[in-house]
């Protein structure tokens, strides 16, 4: 199911009588007259409920001698909603560029002449300098502490909190002496 039919089912299941109507027809499949007796609705209230849930793919209709018969559409209440929110959305290369915008201008507010001025206070902005700083480090090699050090000190004099915080912030790991850059 893609975005724009999951939003439009999830807004067509917002409504009470349209959620009874489905009950309904979970049980068996019915014509629209038979709905408005059992739900006190009017029959204009019913199909105009009815188009709402054929055109979210909800239910289905079909004639029977001279009624228009409805009946749900079991496969579209099978799938899973996770499913659906992993499914990459239609904003994603919107919302990267957005997401890369936002790291440039806070690389930009922070660093000068490549070297950070000071440590954003800010979680989400320090972990951004942290791993701008971490890219000087090859991934899944191992670093004595003196190296470390050492790298670090180009961006950043207090080494210390620097290197402290990658570990906090599982970009670096330490087993002893020995760092390696883990994202």
């Amino acid at each position: 199911m893609i975005e724009a039919e999951a939003i439009k089912l999830f807004k067509c299941l917002a409504d009470k009588s349209r959620l009874q109507i489905l009950k309904s027809l979970v049980q068996e499949d019915m014509y629209a007259e038979r709905l408005a007796e059992r739900l006190g609705l009017t029959a204009a209230t019913i199909s105009f409920h009815m188009k709402k849930l054929e055109d979210a793919g909800a239910v289905t209709s079909y004639k029977d001698q001279y009624y228009t018969m409805y009946s749900i559409k079991q496969e579209v209440f099978m799938t899973n909603i996770i499913d659906i929110i992993k499914e990459e959305s239609n904003e994603a290369k919107e919302q990267k560029l957005r997401e890369d915008a936002y790291k440039k201008k806070v690389l930009a507010a922070f660093f000068e002449y490549g070297k950070l001025k000071s440590i954003p206070a800010q979680r989400k902005k320090e972990r951004i300098c942290l791993e701008e700083i971490a890219k000087s480090f090859g991934l899944g090699q191992c670093y004595e502490e003196k190296e470390v050090n050492e790298i670090i000190e180009r961006y950043f004099s207090d080494f210390c909190t620097i290197r402290r915080d990658m570990i906090s912030e599982g970009i670096m790991k330490r087993e002893g002496m020995q760092y390696t850059r883990i994202q």
